[in-house]
């Protein structure tokens, strides 16, 4: 199967968007990016660096330019940040060959995945990250529900989520192409 346009897994941070996205991209021996680690190296600094240095407003800006930038891509497997779907008139921007697919995680769960690292997350480094994943998906939820599919990712497996992904990809593709 060939994507018709780019796969975009939205969702909070810890939802497996990278895990997923790159493991959905090899099965359909596509490209994968992910944002975070393409803005990281294209700039030369980490993430946090980034948002300390420029704000949260400024690195949407360059999600929405690297967004821009994809367009004119091959269609592939994109994991954005988890504030990506926020951004403004940004969906509408990948609409309509993309196939939104929102990683739903509870924030319960997104933190118990990111114990390791929420130093690296710059939204999570403060004294209590449940509190700030709890804000975010407040905050988050209207924009992820406007995602095409949702696909539940706690208490199940990577390969079972990855499944799930590559179905509902699929079943866009098939739609789109019948309606043509």
């Amino acid at each position: 199967m060939s994507l018709a346009g780019p796969l975009i897994l939205v969702g909070l941070p810890g939802a497996g968007k990278s895990t997923v996205g790159r493991a959905v991209a090899q099965k359909l021996g596509c490209g994968f990016v992910d944002f975070d680690v393409w803005l990281a190296e294209r700039s030369g600094s980490s993430i946090p660096q980034l948002f300390a240095e420029q704000g949260v407003e400024a690195f949407r800006k360059t999600e929405y330019d690297l967004t821009l930038e994809l367009r004119s891509e091959p269609p592939m497997v994109w994991s954005p940040g988890g504030g990506w779907a926020t951004i403004p008139g940004i969906l509408a921007l990948v609409r309509p060959s993309a196939c939104i697919i929102h990683l739903l995680v509870s924030a319960d769960g997104a933190l118990a995945r990111l114990r390791q690292d929420a130093s690296i997350r710059p939204l999570l480094s403060g004294n209590d990250p449940q509190a700030v994943l709890d804000r975010l998906w407040r905050e988050r939820a209207d924009r992820y529900a406007e995602a095409d599919y949702v696909v539940e990712t706690n208490g199940v497996t990577v390969e079972h989520v990855v499944q799930r992904v590559l179905e509902l990809a699929l079943d866009k593709h098939t739609m789109d192409t019948s309606n043509e």
